[in-house]
């Protein structure tokens, strides 16, 4: 299978109908072999009947329901466990995404060697106040946060090779930093095609300005993953050795104050320094143990991969 064309969605019963006649015809002329997976996040209007309807009528057309709105991520994780084609295409539902684009991004995974590539909404059809600036704001920091060079990160229209999705886990509010994901787990190649946008043609935005804040909490999140992922006692070690010194210091100068200098002054705990020596000691003891625990997760977590490889090798023998 060539595509696997994978679409989350939440009450956009007004647009499928005519989301798969669009996509059916692109794949058609282009003589794609696809499928078409609908992911209904838990809506509560027709989209799922709409969904069965056109399963029935059209092979190529699968669908995932959830009882419930998981969000975004899940939606996409569900479809990227069930794609099976070589290359796997995300977009949205809303018909802001124009299909025709996929021909080109599927030329840019198949033939030109890119592990992803994701749109760029470069003239986009909404509000200036209400999406176009945030989001400029919220790709300029992603930019410089992850080292990732898109313009646009939160766009949908989004082409992956198979083994892309297949390794990366998109968990949380994390569908808005998969490039950074992929880029993480070593699929290096990462490109951008500006794509066109369509005005919404049916019902309004699902999305508040709320998601930027969870956008730029879990940029934290991610970058934080990112650097210290792999190594977590060189953060939590260097600043508990840090706390643990500054304890350190105030200790030895009520010490050192107490026994040489103002021997019949007060007493040590009634000086507000002490507490501070106290909480900056505990603290810093700790964040070392937080580093320790981290790395032998970390290493017991290795040495079951490594023991899992010897037993599949093992048997491939």
């Amino acid at each position: 299978m060539n595509l696997s064309i994978v679409i989350p969605l939440l009450n956009e019963e007004e647009s499928l109908n005519e989301l798969h006649h669009w996509i059916a015809a692109v794949m058609q002329s282009n003589g794609f072999l696809y499928e078409i997976l609908f992911i209904d996040d838990g809506s509560n209007d027709n989209s799922w009947e709409i969904i069965e309807s056109l399963a029935r009528a059209h092979a190529e057309v699968k669908g995932i329901r959830f009882l419930k709105n998981f969000g975004k991520s899940q939606a996409l994780h569900a479809g990227f466990a069930m794609a099976k084609g070589d290359v796997v295409v995300t977009m949205d539902a809303d018909l802001q995404d124009n299909p025709e684009e996929i021909p080109e991004l599927y030329q840019m995974i198949s033939e030109e060697g890119y592990d992803l590539v994701s749109g760029w909404k470069k003239k986009r059809h909404d509000s200036v106040i209400g999406k176009n600036l945030p989001s400029k704001l919220f790709n300029f920091a992603a930019r410089k946060t992850s080292k990732v060079r898109l313009h646009d990160f939160n766009c949908g229209l989004k082409a992956y090779r198979k083994n892309v999705v297949k390794t990366i886990e998109v968990t949380g509010e994390m569908h808005r930093y998969i490039p950074v994901l992929a880029k993480n787990a070593g699929f290096a190649k990462i490109g951008e095609k500006v794509v066109r946008h369509q005005a919404r043609k049916y019902g309004t935005t699902k999305f508040g300005m709320e998601r930027f804040i969870r956008g730029f909490l879990d940029l934290l999140t991610i970058s934080f993953l990112s650097r210290f992922g792999k190594r977590p006692m060189h953060f939590f070690g260097a600043w508990g050795a840090l706390i643990l010194f500054i304890g350190f210091c105030f200790a030895l100068y009520l010490g050192i104050d107490k026994l040489f200098i103002h021997p019949t002054g007060r007493l040590i705990t009634a000086r507000p320094q002490f507490y501070l020596a106290l909480t900056a000691m505990i603290l810093g003891s700790q964040f070392f143990v937080a580093g320790f625990l981290g790395e032998l997760i970390l290493r017991n977590r290795k040495a079951q991969q490594n023991y899992i490889i010897k037993e599949t090798l093992n048997l491939n023998n």
